[in-house]
């Protein structure tokens, strides 16, 4: 079964198209790349897929589930996560607490409960805080825990938001130009923990991406993406071949 499908979806933003019937499928551990140059679309489909925007045409299913008229935060709880191009962490928390945040609405206690400051609210906690630094154990920051995410690296701030988004324990991850940003050591870092969570966690992977190192490395099928056209899609290999990705990336003599 698909994990993921898109079928035929299109945005247009008054008289600008930025994505014209846009079509992929995804597989159980697949990781799938999403390419092209600046203003493809590339966003906009995230943002549909993600329920951020809602799109002018077209059907997206998570498994079974038809998630097309679904909102945020539903698509959230069916297994829709994602990462932000521009790195989105709550300053003045921990990471801990980053964490944490995407947990909270699991939470089995209610209002009453916290008043009465009862076990199940202190087991709830508990839980809690220990899936939080599972998570961050993962992705190799468990020993910052009570560091704040200023106080880091960029990369282990891209990190710190990926942990984040694998906490609500998503079947689809969606990672918007995860390696912006990164020295080539932590490019190769962010590679092999890609595919680590990939393989961990059973998790589909879908990537928007221009370090190419990323794409090549990790993905089993590239769509290319024009003016919010479909210009090429297939293998790796196939893409680097491809008459027309090369004019888009590199432009046609005249």
């Amino acid at each position: 079964m698909n994990v993921l499908e898109v079928r035929g979806i299109s945005k247009s933003f008054g008289g600008v198209k930025a994505v014209t019937d846009f079509s992929m499928t995804m597989k159980e551990n697949d990781i799938i790349g999403v390419i092209g140059p600046n203003g493809a679309g590339k966003t906009t489909i995230f943002n549909v897929i993600s329920g951020v925007y809602k799109q002018d045409s077209g059907q997206i299913f998570l498994g079974e589930n038809d998630i097309t008229n679904k909102e945020q935060h539903e698509r959230a709880r069916l297994g829709v996560a994602r990462t932000f191009q521009n790195i989105r962490l709550f300053k003045g928390l921990s990471l801990l607490e980053n964490v944490s945040a995407a947990l909270d609405p699991t939470a089995r206690y209610n209002i009453f409960h916290n008043i009465l400051l009862s076990r199940k609210m202190r087991m709830e906690e508990k839980r809690i805080k220990e899936e939080s630094e599972r998570f961050l154990e993962l992705v190799g920051l468990l020993k910052y825990q009570a560091e704040k995410p200023e106080n880091l690296s960029y990369g282990y701030q891209r990190k710190l938001e990926i942990a984040r988004a694998l906490a609500i324990k998503p079947k689809v991850l969606l990672l918007d130009e995860p390696a912006a940003g990164l020295n080539p050591k932590e490019v190769v870092d962010l590679i092999n923990l890609i595919r680590k969570i990939s393989q961990d966690l059973d998790l589909s992977i879908l990537i928007i991406e221009h370090r190419m190192e990323v794409i090549m490395e990790l993905c089993r099928f590239i769509y290319v993406q024009n003016f919010g056209k479909t210009i090429a899609y297939g293998t790796p290999k196939e893409i680097q071949e491809n008459e027309e990705v090369i004019k888009a990336y590199l432009g046609e003599e005249d």
